[in-house]
């Protein structure tokens, strides 16, 4: 039977407000948040960023936790939006006993602000080493639940700038495949050094106010920020209840690019087949679209490339576009649910965002808007593209719409689990990557497509149709070495490529390049049910009919001195390195591939 997936509640805070309605206001009078840095400690002063307008301590009185406790900047942003989402949903903790509930969060950095607070130290202090559980993105998703007293699943979504929106996508999968009773979904990201520093090293910030599709721009402003939405079911509602949806769930897609770590394709595949694929499980043909929240990072490589796209869709008579990215900067991580809130706010106050600051046409983009009131919006589709060619597409919808449900399928098998978990174990990469290409990579790169490899040959496959990867801490050594620089050498002449490389959906895009697979592309980082996540989805992935074969893999390389950090934590220190990857696929499929 056929479900409407309903929004029922949203909580945000970010440069332009610290709640939806002062968000609202800020949209409606045109009032930017992006402004010089008054809380990140960074020594690049000059450059402007979407900062929130509060301080650590000012966030900790409103969730009222003692200003001594050490809290991520990711999870107090993280923890209000949540907050502010349960509320207007009306669901209190009460109600969520009895109920099958899982907190979907996406962040790429998580607590990456309390290590840089403690890097130094780590590695001689015991009380300072602690502090190294908060490194990884599935902690700052428990510790956003802890903070809101929720005690439920947990998955964190690590893809990048497409992270939250990936997170709302796989809400909604769960809900129609009934493995939950309600979601709570979105992202959180604070300002780092770190990334920063990384985004400054590829030459992408703009010096000045950023300007989303114009000729003269020249690149993004950071932001940050958290929201989150709650779904439930449509048939699970009262009838009181469903007078109160904040708007509906109407399709989504989610593709890859498969073209590089950090560059676009210049006629952007993956997002004009997430945008189809999204449009086609709605049902919605393109000229019903009433305006596109566009991912617009003000990147001359970005904004072309989702122009092409969006004019391969729509041709010349596309919707109204614009690119809040302009008030609120580019909240990496974050950014597909705070856009998506923004969205439900022009649904529900019948407007149109502008795109602040654009003056002149370029050839190779779309005209975005330049805002409008007092318009109706039925359908507004929402882009979010991340590094690794990560790209996904939500569309959302003033009233409900039919989805088909996902029901569980038998016919499905797991090969051979190939492993590695010894360093020592790499040589064989030698028959896939030349010894050139191999001197550059690092060892979890080299034991990733080693493993990649040995499962498709296992099942007599050249490519997967998807891929999805499971990681604890991503790629920690390139992270380590960042880390290193900016204590050792400050804030200049960090290399772009530790950068690139650095996100924890590095080995999940760089797989999906060289296998030329543009289908569904997916990283979890909770832990230890990494593996687990990554296993379960790909066989709701099958039963959905979306692939055949999913390659998934867990892999995780821990450097000597964050191994030495957790010793003196008293902690149970990472394997150094663990590598393990399986082809998931349709029974029948593998019965075929043996008689061939």
């Amino acid at each position: 039977m056929p479900q409407s997936i309903a929004i029922t509640g949203q909580g945000i805070i970010c440069a332009i407000g610290a709640n939806c309605e002062s968000v609202l206001t800020s949209l409606l009078k045109g009032e930017k948040g992006i402004s010089h840095m008054q809380y990140l400690g960074s020594a690049h002063k000059d450059i402007p960023v979407g900062e929130v307008k509060m301080s650590d301590n000012e966030m900790k009185d409103i969730l009222g936790i003692p200003n001594d406790k050490d809290v991520s900047r990711t999870s107090l942003l993280g923890a209000i939006a949540l907050s502010q989402a349960l509320t207007e949903s009306g669901i209190t903790l009460d109600k969520l006993v009895g109920k099958r509930v899982a907190l979907i969060s996406g962040t790429t950095v998580g607590g990456m602000d309390v290590t840089e607070r403690h890097f130094s130290k780590m590695l001689t202090e015991r009380g300072e080493a602690q502090y190294v559980v908060q490194h990884d993105c599935g902690s700052n998703t428990k510790e956003i639940a802890q903070l809101c007293g929720i005690n439920e699943e947990l998955i964190t979504i690590s893809t990048a700038c497409s992270s939250a929106l990936n997170a709302i996508i796989l809400g909604t999968r769960l809900l129609l495949a009934d493995k939950v009773d309600i979601v709570l979904a979105g992202g959180s990201e604070a300002l780092s050094r770190f990334h920063l520093n990384g985004f400054n090293s590829l030459m992408i910030l703009d010096r000045n106010d950023c300007r989303p599709f114009d000729s003269k721009r020249q690149g993004l402003n950071l932001g940050e920020g958290a929201a989150y939405v709650v779904l439930q079911r449509t048939a699970d509602l009262s009838s009181e209840d469903l007078k109160k949806p904040l708007g509906y769930i109407a399709g989504y897609g989610n593709r890859c690019d498969a073209f590089h770590l950090t560059a676009t394709s210049e006629n952007g595949e993956g997002a004009y087949l997430a945008m189809s694929d999204a449009l086609s499980m709605s049902g919605i043909v393109p000229p019903k679209i009433d305006y596109i929240n566009a991912h617009g990072t003000g990147t001359p490589d970005n904004d072309r490339s989702e122009s092409q796209a969006i004019l391969r869709l729509f041709g010349t008579s596309y919707p109204p576009i614009s690119s809040t990215k302009s008030f609120t900067g580019h909240t990496t991580s974050a950014s597909g649910s705070i856009e998506t809130v923004i969205s439900l706010l022009a649904i529900r106050n019948n407007f149109i965002p502008a795109n602040l600051r654009w003056m002149n046409h370029a050839e190779e983009c779309i005209v975005p808007s330049d805002g409008k009131l007092n318009v109706k919006l039925q359908y507004v589709l929402c882009n979010s593209f991340g590094f690794g060619g990560n790209d996904s597409t939500l569309i959302l919808s003033a009233e409900p719409v039919a989805l088909n449900e996902i029901k569980d399928s038998d016919d499905v098998v797991v090969s051979p689990v190939q492993e590695i978990i010894n360093d020592e174990n790499l040589s064989d990469i030698k028959k896939y990557v030349s010894p050139m290409e191999s001197r550059r990579m690092s060892k979890i790169m080299k034991a990733a497509i080693l493993t990649s490899m040995q499962a498709l040959e296992s099942v007599g496959a050249n490519k997967p149709d998807a891929i999805i990867i499971g990681t604890a801490y991503g790629m920690l050594d390139q992270g380590e070495k960042i880390l290193n620089h900016i204590e050792s050498e400050g804030e200049e002449g960090l290399s772009p490529t530790l950068f690139m490389q650095s996100t924890h959906n590095t080995i999940a895009g760089t797989l999906a390049a060289r296998f030329k697979c543009h289908g569904y592309n997916i990283t979890y980082s909770q832990g230890e049910d990494s593996w687990n996540l990554a296993l379960a989805d790909a066989k709701q992935l099958i039963a959905e009919g979306k692939a055949q074969n999913v390659l998934v893999g867990l892999h995780d390389y821990c450097p000597e001195h964050f191994r030495a950090i957790f010793e003196l934590a008293g902690l149970d220190s990472p394997k150094k390195l663990i590598s393990r990857s399986a082809i998931v696929s349709k029974r029948n499929l593998r019965k075929e591939a043996s008689h061939a």
